[in-house]
């Protein structure tokens, strides 16, 4: 029982003195992630990949979205982007017909494989757009996934 009682103990000091830390400013915050409001608000495709800085994209063979033609339950949909494209440096991913578009950007660090999965929300039956950026160069592709309502078609 006593070491339950320290292991607590310490779990709560530990706690208590990352929140003071944080409440006087002291946390570094380079870690937190960067947010582009603009990208999040974009009105429509070509917006959204202006504000990422992500002009002229180029359909690709090399760039595949891997999903199921039908999403049963557009509150979970799940989505995988594979780039063949050498030294792949970042991927967005977008739903065309969803309030905010821009629904993932990963960073690919050099050395990892550029291959990105993820689960989206899809508001109704929409292109997704998975755009990657290689060698100064942007890439797209874009396919159709259809939600059905509840499970039942449509």
């Amino acid at each position: 029982m006593k070491t339950v009682d320290n292991t607590r103990r310490r779990v709560v000091q530990t706690g208590g003195a990352l929140a003071a830390f944080a409440a006087a400013g002291l946390l570094p915050t380079d870690a937190l992630a960067a947010w582009n409001q603009a990208a999040f608000e974009g009105k429509n495709i070509p917006d959204t990949l202006k504000a990422l800085n992500l002009d002229n994209p180029t359909p690709s063979g090399d760039l595949q979205i891997v999903a199921s033609d039908i999403a049963e339950n557009g509150a979970v949909v799940p989505i995988q982007i594979v780039s063949r494209i050498p030294n792949t440096t970042r991927i967005a991913l977008m739903v065309e017909k969803n309030p905010n578009m821009l629904a993932a950007v990963f960073d690919v660090p050099e050395g990892m494989l550029p291959d990105v999965a993820t689960r989206i929300r899809m508001q109704q039956t929409s292109n997704i757009v998975a755009v990657a950026v290689a060698g100064g160069k942007v890439h797209t592709v874009t396919r159709e996934i259809k939600v059905t309502l509840g499970g039942c078609g449509g």
